[in-house]
């Protein structure tokens, strides 16, 4: 049902049903956002993203019938980047998954607005910050 919503609103999806080829795929293959379960077959959805933040930064975010507080806190520490519980509206869905794709597609900035202190880079326009080449937003 998700997919053909998605379709029409002319968002691309692929889906897969198992965990474990889920994660194979989500650090093997390029997205621009991951919709995850908590419940699924093979390897639950914290282990797959706590998995998956060990080679990726891919927004991700939570779909679940789990959608207790622990749980919700649980996800987002182990870096999803929203948590909606099932049951759902679509349109909400929708909505949650445009402002992700918007935050992720924000202009970089150039290298001209770059500020360097030793190993320390500072992007503005980009509102990122790095140490020895290693995004700072990742430790986060």
């Amino acid at each position: 049902m998700l997919t053909e919503f998605f379709h029409q609103h002319a968002i691309s999806v692929e889906c897969e049903r198992d965990g474990i080829l889920g994660l194979k795929r989500a650090t093997t293959e390029s997205f621009d956002l991951l919709i995850l379960d908590v419940m699924l077959p093979g390897i639950d959805g914290f282990k797959a993203l706590e998995a998956l933040r060990q080679k990726s930064d891919v927004p991700v975010l939570m779909l679940t019938a789990r959608g207790e507080r622990g749980e919700r806190i649980q996800g987002l520490q182990l870096g999803a980047d929203d948590y909606l519980p099932k049951p759902f509206d679509p349109e909400e869905l929708l909505a949650r998954v445009r402002a992700i794709l918007r935050r992720v597609a924000r202009p970089t900035s150039d290298a001209s607005d770059a500020l360097e202190v030793g190993d320390l880079r500072l992007l503005p326009g980009a509102r990122d910050a790095y140490y020895r080449n290693e995004n700072l937003a990742k430790n986060i």
